[in-house]
């Protein structure tokens, strides 16, 4: 009874782990399509190089504009978090309208 309550609950563990790794794995897909698209690839030279892509590290793609390194992200938000407080405070904004103003900023 015990190895059965066992083998259940390695199956629900290996099951919940499943989409994750499959949307990951999409992804992935998404993104070597995306650049094999942007570099007019056709044919064989365009299995070679979806053969190549994806069978990189998900943090191995330097050339991908999409995914920058974590360090640049964070510069980026960082200066994003700059310019929208400098145009709150231009604006004179305080309270609700404030914290409005600053969603819509650092989302676009």
């Amino acid at each position: 009874m015990k190895k059965l309550i066992v083998l259940a609950c390695l199956g629900l563990l290996f099951a919940a782990s499943a989409p994750a790794f499959a949307g990951a794995q999409q992804e992935k897909m998404k993104m070597c399509n995306k650049d094999a698209k942007e570099k007019a690839l056709k044919g064989d030279e365009r299995k070679a190089f979806m053969k190549e892509c994806l069978s990189k590290k998900a943090e191995a793609p330097a050339e991908n504009k999409a995914e920058a390194a974590p360090a640049d992200k964070k510069a980026a938000q960082q200066e994003k978090m700059k310019n929208c407080n400098k145009e709150a405070k231009e604006k004179a904004m305080k309270g609700d309208e404030r914290k409005k103003f600053m969603s819509t900023c650092l989302k676009g």
